[in-house]
């Protein structure tokens, strides 16, 4: 769930990647960082927390030169650490070498371990430094064809932008699992995972990085390559779920627009007589928009949200109940007592969450609690580039409709079906996309997908035996 940027010929390109990757924070908010060129040597500086925190003006001035990429991580592969920060840098036998990475290679640990069985040491726990060293280890001159030669070894979804000390490169994966794109500001060339940072920037875009596509930037100008045998696509339909910021286009569609029909074909599949229609923020605000439309049932912001909320708290010794949900929403109690509300949410992970909601719904005076999620039911974990949990984890892996009711204590609960979830595309549904956390399917069916799973399976494994030894 990363987000990168890449700018290239503009005299204050770290600048530039600062504020995009500000209009990206959304993507990731555990550190960030950036490298910049000045056609002699990378600059580079990252931090843990936000981007806002750690880009200060003395830190941009020592960030010099016409060329820099960007990175706001959201941890999937390694841990969240100093020593796992991005943009990650190296000097090798040609020079530097910056990468920012979006996605998850699936067959990283696979890769590891053979380096390090011939001695190779690694700097940090991240799936993105095995890149390096299979960029490092091949006897190719140019980078271009050192990239021909190693994303081939690489299984599941990468965005990826490099920096040397001359030229900017971006790369997409072949399945197109993660969103990269295209802009131009005034003689400067950009890319970013999301059309929202061109926006804050000014930039025009211009189109989408191809599937498998290598977009070389130069002195020379922009060449595109396209070395790799085409695969069938596979977007991520989580992007516009939840994952994206709803003004951006996103695999050549608004997101917004795109969230306001789940939300329509919710109302049409699942109808409840209600009084209102209550988004959870943020991510359920379009769907529930389009709900209320649909439903011509007012739409109601009766759970306000706090937009300052950091990601550790000092709780009081006196413990409040439902504390870290608490925190975050806080119902409108004049407006909910005595109503029939319908709650729209994006997905329901583990469904405690979901549960603490409604409890506190309900203590606001509600007199039933309908939930609505706006996605199918999210039963698989995904192995490019969301952090979900093991699949003995997803509530609706082992529960049934009516159990994940009881459990969450809603008056009613439907999910979104498959086939409406794709109401964009009627002539062929999910043709492009990868949906493989609501159905199982996943788009490389090799044998690394049964591996990931049995991997997934001992994770969950070894993390209930640590519950019990806690709980003992």
């Amino acid at each position: 769930m990363c987000g990168i940027v890449g700018i290239y010929n503009h005299p204050e390109a770290s600048k530039l990647a600062y504020l995009a990757l500000y209009a990206l924070q959304h993507r990731g908010q555990e550190s960030a960082g950036i490298v910049s060129s000045t056609g002699g040597d990378l600059k580079a500086y990252g931090a843990m927390g936000h981007v806002a925190d750690i880009f200060t003006a003395d830190v941009l001035e020592k960030l010099p030169g016409t060329m820099a990429i960007g990175h706001v991580r959201y941890s999937t592969t390694g841990e969240s650490a100093q020593k796992n920060i991005q943009p990650f840098t190296i000097a090798y036998s040609r020079g530097g070498l910056s990468v920012a990475h979006n996605g998850n290679i699936v067959n990283a640990a696979e890769i590891r371990d053979e380096f390090e069985a011939h001695g190779a040491i690694f700097q940090s726990t991240m799936d993105t430094e095995v890149i390096l060293h299979l960029l490092a280890s091949t006897k190719k001159n140019d980078l271009i064809d050192r990239l021909i030669e190693v994303l081939p070894q690489l299984k599941g979804a990468y965005s990826l932008v490099f920096l040397t000390e001359t030229r900017l490169i971006a790369v997409r994966d072949p399945f197109g699992f993660r969103p990269l794109v295209l802009g131009k500001k005034d003689d400067a060339l950009v890319v970013a995972s999301e059309t929202c940072a061109l926006d804050l920037i000014e930039a025009d875009f211009i189109r989408e990085i191809e599937p498998g596509e290598i977009v070389q930037i130069d002195k020379k100008g922009l060449k595109s390559i396209k070395p790799f045998p085409p695969q069938k696509r596979a977007h991520c339909i989580f992007e516009y779920v939840y994952f994206a910021r709803p003004d951006s286009i996103v695999f050549d569609r608004n997101v917004y627009e795109i969230r306001k029909g789940f939300g329509r074909e919710l109302a049409l599949e699942n109808p409840v007589k209600a009084d209102m229609v209550v988004p959870i923020p943020d991510s359920g605000v379009p769907a529930a928009i389009g709900y209320a439309e649909e439903s011509k049932i007012p739409f109601q912001m009766a759970l306000v949200r706090n937009h300052y909320v950091g990601r550790t708290f000092i709780e009081p010794e006196d413990s409040i109940r439902h504390f870290g949900v608490k925190v975050k929403l806080n119902p409108v109690k004049q407006m909910m007592e005595g109503k029939k509300v319908i709650l729209i949410d994006d997905s329901i992970v583990r469904g405690t969450t979901s549960r603490k909601i409604i409890k506190m719904v309900r203590d606001a005076g509600a007199k039933e609690v309908h939930l609505r999620i706006s996605s199918p039911q999210t039963a698989w974990p995904c192995f490019y580039g969301i952090d979900t949990p093991t699949r003995d984890e997803l509530i609706a892996s082992h529960k049934s409709l009516e159990e994940i009711r009881q459990f969450i204590n809603a008056d009613s609960l439907s999910y979104l079906s498959r086939p409406s979830l794709y109401w964009f595309e009627k002539q062929k549904p999910g043709e492009w996309f990868c949906d493989a956390c609501f159905t199982g399917n996943y788009p490389e069916g090799a044998q690394w997908v049964q591996r990931a799973l049995k991997t997934d399976d001992a994770r969950g494994a070894a993390t209930r035996g640590s519950r019990r030894i806690r709980a003992v």
